[in-house]
């Protein structure tokens, strides 16, 4: 099949995704353009090539205006090599949101030799330092992955290119097995802000959707 033909699928296939997924009640949060609707350390990110990028040596959480309890997100998210984020779950807007917020969702490049001897729960897709995600589903260094992540009450869902990488009730997890005994103070928030928790690297996120399930 010609370039142009692929091209066209692919541009296709995309739009009905799109189209789906408004169908469904999701509603973007990004614009693909500038930082609009996000607020937190935004000098620290900026838009390259329609995604959020945080810049390189920089980092804090970039978060959304707007506050959601349960909801569903679905993204698409590259992470160069050696690549650190995370995926801040009601966040308070202050503080570190792996600890202040519900939980911090590790977005990383697992396969980076520096991170080979980390804590299970520190790998991609792991409720940090409280639930180990299953490995295996991300796609190589530089290309983007899909991911959709449903929060109800104190659950988490992780669905990573199209499989099942975390399922988990936090309520159930008892605090002093948690990594370093640390507290969450957070665990129990209904409600807070959705954003990107980045960490000096240039992790990238675009095509950010949420649906409201409360």
């Amino acid at each position: 099949m010609k370039l142009n033909s692929l091209i066209a699928l692919a541009t296709c296939a995309l739009t009905l995704t799109l189209t789906a997924a408004d169908k469904d009640g999701f509603t973007s949060i990004f614009n693909g353009k500038d930082l609009t609707g996000w607020a937190g350390p935004v000098d620290n990110y900026e838009v390259v090539d329609g995604a959020i990028v945080c810049k390189k040596g920089k980092g804090g959480t970039l978060h959304t205006k707007d506050e959601y309890g349960d909801f569903v997100v679905r993204l698409e998210f590259k992470v160069p090599a050696g690549g650190n984020n995370g995926l801040a779950i009601r966040y308070p807007g202050q503080g570190d949101t792996a600890y202040v917020g519900m939980c911090e969702l590790q977005v990383l490049d697992d396969t980076a030799p520096k991170y080979a001897k980390l804590d299970a729960r520190q790998y991609h897709g792991s409720a940090y330092g409280m639930v180990a995600a299953k490995r295996g589903a991300q796609k190589p260094v530089g290309e983007w992955n899909q991911q959709e992540v449903t929060v109800k009450g104190m659950t988490i869902k992780v669905v990573l290119n199209g499989q099942v990488i975390l399922d988990t009730d936090l309520s159930k997890v008892d605090p002093e097995t948690f990594m370093g005994k640390s507290k969450h103070p957070g665990l129990a928030r209904t409600k807070g802000f959705f954003g990107f928790a980045g960490h000096g690297d240039a992790v990238a996120f675009r095509n950010v959707s949420i649906k409201r399930l409360d």
